[in-house]
Protein backbone atom coordinates (compact mmCIF):
# COMPACT_ATOMS: atom_id res chain seq x y z
CA UNK A 1 0.00 0.00 0.00
CA UNK A 2 1.28 3.31 -1.14
CA UNK A 3 2.08 6.10 1.43
CA UNK A 4 -0.95 8.15 -0.08
CA UNK A 5 -3.22 5.39 0.21
CA UNK A 6 -2.41 5.02 3.82
CA UNK A 7 -2.69 8.76 4.51
CA UNK A 8 -5.98 8.70 2.92
CA UNK A 9 -7.14 5.44 5.25
CA UNK A 10 -6.24 6.80 8.00
CA UNK A 11 -7.92 10.56 7.03
CA UNK A 12 -11.18 8.31 6.35
CA UNK A 13 -11.05 6.62 9.68
CA UNK A 14 -10.34 9.74 11.41
CA UNK A 15 -13.52 11.68 9.94
CA UNK A 16 -15.54 8.67 10.25
CA UNK A 17 -14.02 7.93 13.87
CA UNK A 18 -15.22 11.75 14.88
CA UNK A 19 -18.40 11.16 13.37
CA UNK A 20 -19.52 10.24 17.15
CA UNK A 21 -18.05 13.11 18.75
CA UNK A 22 -19.27 15.86 16.61
CA UNK A 23 -22.82 14.38 17.31
CA UNK A 24 -22.09 14.66 20.99
CA UNK A 25 -21.11 17.84 20.36
CA UNK A 26 -24.14 18.79 18.17
CA UNK A 27 -26.54 17.10 20.79
CA UNK A 28 -25.94 20.06 23.62
CA UNK A 29 -28.04 22.63 21.22
CA UNK A 30 -30.25 20.43 18.95
CA UNK A 31 -32.67 17.59 19.50
CA UNK A 32 -31.53 14.27 17.97
CA UNK A 33 -34.07 14.79 15.00
CA UNK A 34 -32.80 18.31 14.48
CA UNK A 35 -29.50 17.15 13.99
CA UNK A 36 -29.76 14.23 12.04
CA UNK A 37 -31.77 16.84 9.25
CA UNK A 38 -28.92 19.05 9.31
CA UNK A 39 -26.54 15.96 8.33
CA UNK A 40 -28.84 15.14 5.93
CA UNK A 41 -29.61 18.65 4.20
CA UNK A 42 -25.56 19.44 4.20
CA UNK A 43 -24.23 15.63 2.98
CA UNK A 44 -27.32 15.79 -0.14
CA UNK A 45 -25.87 19.26 -0.71
CA UNK A 46 -22.46 18.25 -1.13
CA UNK A 47 -23.11 14.79 -2.80
CA UNK A 48 -25.44 16.37 -5.31
CA UNK A 49 -23.12 18.91 -6.07
CA UNK A 50 -20.15 16.71 -6.61
CA UNK A 51 -22.28 14.60 -8.97
CA UNK A 52 -22.98 18.01 -11.25
CA UNK A 53 -19.46 18.63 -10.82
CA UNK A 54 -18.65 15.14 -12.29
CA UNK A 55 -21.74 14.97 -14.91
CA UNK A 56 -22.98 12.15 -13.45
CA UNK A 57 -26.82 11.10 -13.97
CA UNK A 58 -28.96 10.45 -11.44
CA UNK A 59 -30.83 7.23 -12.02
CA UNK A 60 -34.53 8.14 -13.66
CA UNK A 61 -36.31 4.90 -13.27
CA UNK A 62 -38.94 4.90 -10.50
CA UNK A 63 -38.38 1.26 -9.16
CA UNK A 64 -34.86 2.60 -8.19
CA UNK A 65 -35.72 6.11 -6.51
CA UNK A 66 -38.67 3.81 -4.56
CA UNK A 67 -36.15 1.84 -3.06
CA UNK A 68 -33.54 4.34 -2.61
CA UNK A 69 -36.34 6.55 -0.57
CA UNK A 70 -36.19 2.89 1.95
CA UNK A 71 -32.55 3.11 1.42
CA UNK A 72 -32.69 6.10 3.07
CA UNK A 73 -35.10 5.75 5.95
CA UNK A 74 -32.99 2.45 6.90
CA UNK A 75 -29.76 3.45 6.53
CA UNK A 76 -29.98 7.14 7.40
CA UNK A 77 -32.78 8.63 9.08
CA UNK A 78 -33.24 5.93 11.32
CA UNK A 79 -29.94 5.13 12.63
CA UNK A 80 -28.54 8.98 12.32
CA UNK A 81 -31.22 9.13 14.58
CA UNK A 82 -30.73 6.35 17.51
CA UNK A 83 -27.24 7.20 17.75
CA UNK A 84 -28.22 10.80 18.03
CA UNK A 85 -30.31 9.38 20.81
CA UNK A 86 -28.12 6.64 22.28
CA UNK A 87 -25.72 9.56 22.56
CA UNK A 88 -28.06 11.66 25.01
CA UNK A 89 -27.57 8.50 27.46
CA UNK A 90 -23.69 7.00 26.96
CA UNK A 91 -20.59 7.84 25.94
CA UNK A 92 -19.56 9.17 22.31
CA UNK A 93 -16.51 6.59 22.43
CA UNK A 94 -19.02 3.31 23.55
CA UNK A 95 -21.15 4.44 20.42
CA UNK A 96 -18.41 4.22 18.14
CA UNK A 97 -17.33 0.91 19.61
CA UNK A 98 -20.79 -0.42 19.33
CA UNK A 99 -20.91 0.86 15.85
CA UNK A 100 -18.05 -1.37 14.97
CA UNK A 101 -20.08 -4.58 15.32
CA UNK A 102 -21.98 -3.64 12.03
CA UNK A 103 -19.97 -5.84 9.83
CA UNK A 104 -21.07 -8.46 12.54
CA UNK A 105 -24.99 -7.79 11.84
CA UNK A 106 -24.29 -7.57 8.20
CA UNK A 107 -23.22 -10.88 7.87
CA UNK A 108 -26.21 -12.15 9.45
CA UNK A 109 -28.70 -10.49 7.43
CA UNK A 110 -26.36 -12.02 4.32
CA UNK A 111 -26.63 -15.09 5.58
CA UNK A 112 -30.18 -15.31 5.78
CA UNK A 113 -31.29 -13.10 3.08
CA UNK A 114 -28.70 -13.99 0.30
CA UNK A 115 -28.14 -18.02 -0.94
CA UNK A 116 -24.95 -17.34 -2.55
CA UNK A 117 -23.75 -16.73 1.22
CA UNK A 118 -22.52 -19.84 3.20
CA UNK A 119 -22.84 -20.69 6.78
CA UNK A 120 -19.13 -21.75 7.69
CA UNK A 121 -17.75 -22.72 11.28
CA UNK A 122 -15.01 -20.04 10.37
CA UNK A 123 -18.15 -17.64 10.38
CA UNK A 124 -19.55 -18.86 13.01
CA UNK A 125 -16.95 -18.38 15.33
CA UNK A 126 -16.44 -14.78 14.45
CA UNK A 127 -19.79 -14.18 14.84
CA UNK A 128 -19.71 -15.70 18.17
CA UNK A 129 -16.57 -13.81 19.28
CA UNK A 130 -17.88 -10.95 18.27
CA UNK A 131 -21.29 -11.22 20.14
CA UNK A 132 -18.89 -11.91 22.96
CA UNK A 133 -17.28 -8.93 22.42
CA UNK A 134 -20.34 -7.07 22.30
CA UNK A 135 -21.28 -8.16 25.67
CA UNK A 136 -17.70 -7.17 27.28
CA UNK A 137 -18.28 -3.97 25.91
CA UNK A 138 -22.22 -3.23 27.27
CA UNK A 139 -21.16 -4.89 30.91
CA UNK A 140 -23.75 -5.74 32.51
CA UNK A 141 -22.32 -5.28 35.49
CA UNK A 142 -21.56 -1.76 35.02
CA UNK A 143 -22.74 0.99 37.29
CA UNK A 144 -21.47 4.38 35.79
CA UNK A 145 -24.38 6.25 34.62
CA UNK A 146 -22.49 7.83 31.75
CA UNK A 147 -21.95 4.05 30.22
CA UNK A 148 -24.54 1.41 31.33
CA UNK A 149 -27.40 2.51 29.57
CA UNK A 150 -29.35 -0.08 28.36
CA UNK A 151 -31.50 1.90 26.30
CA UNK A 152 -28.09 4.17 24.84
CA UNK A 153 -26.49 0.98 24.09
CA UNK A 154 -29.65 -0.71 22.68
CA UNK A 155 -29.86 2.09 20.60
CA UNK A 156 -26.31 2.28 19.02
CA UNK A 157 -26.53 -1.57 18.52
CA UNK A 158 -29.99 -0.97 16.73
CA UNK A 159 -28.04 1.24 14.46
CA UNK A 160 -25.68 -0.85 13.85
CA UNK A 161 -28.22 -3.55 13.21
CA UNK A 162 -29.93 -1.41 10.49
CA UNK A 163 -26.73 -0.57 8.58
CA UNK A 164 -26.24 -4.41 8.44
CA UNK A 165 -29.65 -4.58 6.91
CA UNK A 166 -29.12 -1.73 4.22
CA UNK A 167 -25.99 -2.82 2.65
CA UNK A 168 -27.54 -6.13 1.97
CA UNK A 169 -30.59 -4.69 1.09
CA UNK A 170 -28.12 -2.41 -1.71
CA UNK A 171 -26.50 -5.27 -2.45
CA UNK A 172 -29.72 -7.06 -3.66
CA UNK A 173 -31.80 -4.50 -5.36
CA UNK A 174 -29.71 -1.46 -6.26
CA UNK A 175 -25.63 -2.83 -7.26
CA UNK A 176 -26.57 -4.64 -9.77
CA UNK A 177 -28.33 -2.24 -11.75
CA UNK A 178 -25.84 -0.01 -13.47
CA UNK A 179 -25.74 3.22 -11.67
CA UNK A 180 -22.23 5.02 -10.44
CA UNK A 181 -22.12 4.13 -6.92
CA UNK A 182 -21.74 8.23 -6.29
CA UNK A 183 -24.94 9.23 -8.36
CA UNK A 184 -26.53 6.28 -5.94
CA UNK A 185 -25.11 7.55 -2.77
CA UNK A 186 -26.44 11.29 -3.83
CA UNK A 187 -29.72 9.99 -4.28
CA UNK A 188 -30.34 7.84 -1.54
CA UNK A 189 -29.10 11.07 0.25
CA UNK A 190 -31.40 13.49 -1.26
CA UNK A 191 -34.27 11.11 -0.32
CA UNK A 192 -33.48 10.89 3.22
CA UNK A 193 -33.33 14.56 3.36
CA UNK A 194 -36.43 15.54 1.62
CA UNK A 195 -38.52 12.55 3.92
CA UNK A 196 -37.09 13.82 7.15
CA UNK A 197 -38.13 17.50 5.49
CA UNK A 198 -41.62 16.46 5.23
CA UNK A 199 -42.26 15.25 8.75
CA UNK A 200 -39.87 17.50 10.73
CA UNK A 201 -42.89 20.53 11.20
CA UNK A 202 -44.50 17.43 13.56
CA UNK A 203 -41.36 15.77 15.05
CA UNK A 204 -38.59 18.12 14.77
CA UNK A 205 -39.68 21.02 16.99
CA UNK A 206 -37.19 22.39 19.96
CA UNK A 207 -35.46 25.72 20.24
CA UNK A 208 -31.99 25.54 19.14
CA UNK A 209 -28.98 26.46 20.48
CA UNK A 210 -26.85 28.40 17.45
CA UNK A 211 -23.71 28.22 19.08
CA UNK A 212 -20.13 27.44 16.19
CA UNK A 213 -19.80 24.60 18.20
CA UNK A 214 -23.54 23.38 17.22
CA UNK A 215 -23.66 25.14 13.85
CA UNK A 216 -20.02 23.77 12.72
CA UNK A 217 -20.98 19.48 14.34
CA UNK A 218 -23.69 19.60 12.19
CA UNK A 219 -21.84 20.83 9.08
CA UNK A 220 -19.00 19.00 9.25
CA UNK A 221 -21.44 15.63 10.19
CA UNK A 222 -23.08 16.41 6.59
CA UNK A 223 -20.37 18.12 4.20
CA UNK A 224 -17.35 16.14 5.68
CA UNK A 225 -18.68 12.90 7.21
CA UNK A 226 -20.33 12.19 3.81
CA UNK A 227 -19.04 14.40 0.70
CA UNK A 228 -15.50 14.23 1.13
CA UNK A 229 -15.31 11.02 3.38
CA UNK A 230 -17.04 9.14 0.26
CA UNK A 231 -14.52 10.48 -1.90
CA UNK A 232 -11.66 9.27 0.31
CA UNK A 233 -13.17 6.30 0.32
CA UNK A 234 -14.08 6.23 -3.13
CA UNK A 235 -10.24 6.78 -4.64
CA UNK A 236 -9.22 4.34 -1.91
CA UNK A 237 -11.35 1.60 -3.20
CA UNK A 238 -10.04 2.45 -7.09
CA UNK A 239 -6.78 2.11 -5.76
CA UNK A 240 -5.88 -0.68 -3.03
CA UNK A 241 -9.25 -2.92 -3.75
CA UNK A 242 -12.68 -2.96 -1.71
CA UNK A 243 -11.10 -5.79 0.89
CA UNK A 244 -7.71 -3.23 1.66
CA UNK A 245 -10.39 -0.52 2.05
CA UNK A 246 -12.58 -1.65 4.39
CA UNK A 247 -9.69 -2.05 6.92
CA UNK A 248 -11.00 1.17 8.04
CA UNK A 249 -13.79 -0.31 9.92
CA UNK A 250 -11.29 -1.62 12.49
CA UNK A 251 -10.30 1.62 13.14
CA UNK A 252 -13.17 3.48 13.70
CA UNK A 253 -13.90 2.41 17.19
CA UNK A 254 -10.12 3.51 18.26
CA UNK A 255 -10.39 7.11 16.72
CA UNK A 256 -13.99 7.63 18.24
CA UNK A 257 -12.67 6.45 21.88
CA UNK A 258 -9.41 8.11 21.48
CA UNK A 259 -11.23 11.36 20.85
CA UNK A 260 -13.89 11.13 23.69
CA UNK A 261 -11.30 10.72 26.12
CA UNK A 262 -9.40 13.57 24.90
CA UNK A 263 -12.03 16.26 23.89
CA UNK A 264 -15.13 14.99 26.58
CA UNK A 265 -13.24 13.37 29.24
CA UNK A 266 -14.86 10.17 29.09
CA UNK A 267 -14.34 7.44 30.71
CA UNK A 268 -11.97 4.57 29.46
CA UNK A 269 -12.78 1.79 31.22
CA UNK A 270 -11.37 -1.86 31.16
CA UNK A 271 -14.45 -3.42 29.35
CA UNK A 272 -14.19 -0.86 26.71
CA UNK A 273 -10.87 -1.47 25.70
CA UNK A 274 -11.27 -5.49 25.56
CA UNK A 275 -14.79 -5.62 24.17
CA UNK A 276 -14.00 -3.52 21.53
CA UNK A 277 -10.64 -5.64 20.98
CA UNK A 278 -12.12 -9.02 20.83
CA UNK A 279 -15.34 -7.68 18.27
CA UNK A 280 -12.71 -6.57 15.92
CA UNK A 281 -11.33 -9.91 15.97
CA UNK A 282 -14.84 -11.21 15.81
CA UNK A 283 -15.51 -9.20 12.83
CA UNK A 284 -11.88 -10.39 11.03
CA UNK A 285 -12.17 -13.87 11.73
CA UNK A 286 -15.91 -13.81 10.22
CA UNK A 287 -14.36 -11.88 7.34
CA UNK A 288 -11.93 -14.72 7.06
CA UNK A 289 -8.65 -12.43 7.53
CA UNK A 290 -7.81 -14.29 9.92
CA UNK A 291 -8.13 -17.99 8.06
CA UNK A 292 -10.69 -20.26 8.39
CA UNK A 293 -11.53 -23.16 10.89
CA UNK A 294 -11.08 -26.22 8.66
CA UNK A 295 -11.24 -25.52 5.02
CA UNK A 296 -10.67 -22.73 2.79
CA UNK A 297 -12.45 -19.33 3.70
CA UNK A 298 -15.75 -18.44 3.01
CA UNK A 299 -16.04 -15.51 -0.05
CA UNK A 300 -16.36 -12.52 2.62
CA UNK A 301 -19.74 -10.90 2.82
CA UNK A 302 -20.24 -7.43 2.80
CA UNK A 303 -18.79 -5.50 5.68
CA UNK A 304 -20.06 -2.29 6.83
CA UNK A 305 -17.70 0.69 8.52
CA UNK A 306 -19.07 3.67 8.87
CA UNK A 307 -20.49 6.14 11.56
CA UNK A 308 -22.13 8.53 7.57
CA UNK A 309 -22.57 5.31 5.54
CA UNK A 310 -24.61 6.19 2.63
CA UNK A 311 -25.32 2.52 1.13
CA UNK A 312 -23.37 3.50 -1.78
CA UNK A 313 -21.07 0.54 -1.79
CA UNK A 314 -21.31 -2.53 1.11
CA UNK A 315 -17.67 -2.23 1.55
CA UNK A 316 -17.95 0.70 4.31
CA UNK A 317 -19.98 2.31 7.49
CA UNK A 318 -21.85 4.06 8.62
CA UNK A 319 -22.61 6.42 11.87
Amino acid sequence: MSRGSVARLALLATIWGSSFLLIKLALEGMTPTQVVLGRLSAGAVVLLAIVVLRRQPLPREPVVWAHLALMGVVANIVPFWLFGFGEQRITSGLAGVLNGTTPLFTLVVALLALPEERWSRTRGAGLLLGFVGVVLVVGPWDSNPLTSSLSGQLACLTAAACYGVAFVYMRRFLSQRGHPPLALAAGQMAAAAVELWLVAPLIGRGAIAWTPTVVGSVALLGAVGTGLAYLLNYRLIADIGATSASMVTYLIPIVAVILGVIVLDEPLTWNLFVGAAVVILGVMLAEGRLGSLGGPPPPAAASAPAPAATGATARRRCG
